[in-house]
């Protein structure tokens, strides 16, 4: 099982899949678990991936769904796997991918190890990495499982029972352009505007549940004329949505306001990406995920996180979805990595799911 483990590993990482670029791989990964699992395979609209196994020696119907996603951060681009002792690197140019392809390789594994399972429906989506769109964008009437376990966590241990709400705020602000060097008092710089509207926000953590930052600026043309045009790109999230939506009004008033006194104009769009979602800690999906851990050994810690998981949408759905460890360390970076031994953790949870539902 070891030596399959590592090597379908290093195969799904070698093949390219950045966020936008990831139809290759996800076309690989269809013919794989057509043919190593008996899957019906099936692409939405979008591109996503959904593939539906039968039952193995199990009288249960009703399928559950197992999700991932198929995308990589950059730099993602002719990764190699690196073994070093029981434990997978890139060889340091590069992230490894193992967000998500370890929980890809640790789901395969399990099924072809089971002794018996439910039917199972498996969804790889594409570019979660770049803002979740592959699960906004999937055709959900494609998926019949109303239970299912999202492999996108990086402890182990941890059930995620609380997600946030997330609003990305868009500011436009235009001044009124003017030579800097020649006539400046003319001009109405957008970039003044825009930095005294940011300095008056309350952002970083905001409150033990809120977080708020400024991601992204951009202004001006060239040096020496007073910046007519400004952009801000901004979040605000919070795991009470009500707050999240009263913050980001407050931070578009600011900029507002803010512009006009200096006689400029303040243009706020807000998009809701995500809205908070909670599960009850005593929910047989959490207590079943909670028992799961206990059969490897560990302790189950319940949390709520103000990161973004793909559940949140799920759970949105209809699909109450827990979402589960696949034991990646220092995702995003290009010293990322995951231990055989984790993988093997992650294998035991995902078996004692599969005869849980059976």
């Amino acid at each position: 099982m070891r030596d399959r483990l590592i090597k379908n590993l290093c195969e799904l990482v070698k093949i390219d899949s950045e966020s936008g670029e990831e139809q290759e791989f996800l076309h690989f990964l269809g013919e794989k678990l057509a043919s190593e699992l008996h899957a019906t395979i099936q692409f939405d609209a979008y591109g996503n991936l959904i593939a539906k196994i039968p039952a193995k020696h199990c009288s249960i119907h009703e399928p559950l769904m197992f999700a991932m996603h198929g995308d990589t951060v950059k730099p993602g681009k002719g990764i190699k796997p690196v073994i070093k002792g029981n434990i997978i690197y890139s060889s340091g140019d590069t992230i490894l991918g193992a967000d998500c392809k370890a929980g890809i390789a640790e789901f395969i594994e399990a099924t072809l190890e089971a002794p018996h399972h439910p039917p199972l429906e498996v969804v790889v989506t594409r570019q979660e990495e770049t803002g979740m769109f592959g699960v906004k964008n999937l055709d959900f009437s494609l998926i019949s499982a109303r239970k299912g376990f999202l492999i996108d966590m990086d402890t182990i241990d941890a059930v995620v029972i609380g997600t946030p709400s997330r609003m990305i705020i868009n500011v436009d602000i235009t001044g009124k352009p003017a030579h800097s060097g020649m006539e400046p008092e003319k001009g109405i710089s957008a970039i003044k505007a825009a930095a005294n509207a940011i300095t008056l926000l309350k952002d970083g953590r905001i409150d033990f549940e809120t977080t708020g930052n400024v991601g992204i600026i951009n202004g001006g043309l060239i040096v020496n004329s007073v910046p007519e045009k400004a952009s801000v790109k901004a979040e605000v999230r919070s795991l009470n949505h009500d707050k999240c939506v009263h913050i980001s009004e407050t931070w578009k008033e600011i900029f507002e306001v803010s512009a006009k006194a200096l006689g400029a104009k303040a243009e706020v769009s807000f998009t809701l990406d995500c809205k908070a979602a909670r599960m009850s800690a005593e929910s047989p999906m959490v207590q079943v995920t909670c028992d799961a851990l206990r059969s490897i050994g560990m302790e189950p810690k319940l949390m709520v996180i103000t990161g973004g998981l793909e559940s949140s949408i799920y759970n949105e759905k209809g699909i109450e979805t827990v979402p589960i460890g696949n034991g990646v360390k220092a995702e995003h970076t290009v010293s990322e990595n995951v231990s055989v031994e984790d993988m093997e953790k992650v294998i035991g949870v995902i078996s004692f799911l599969f005869s849980h539902f059976c």
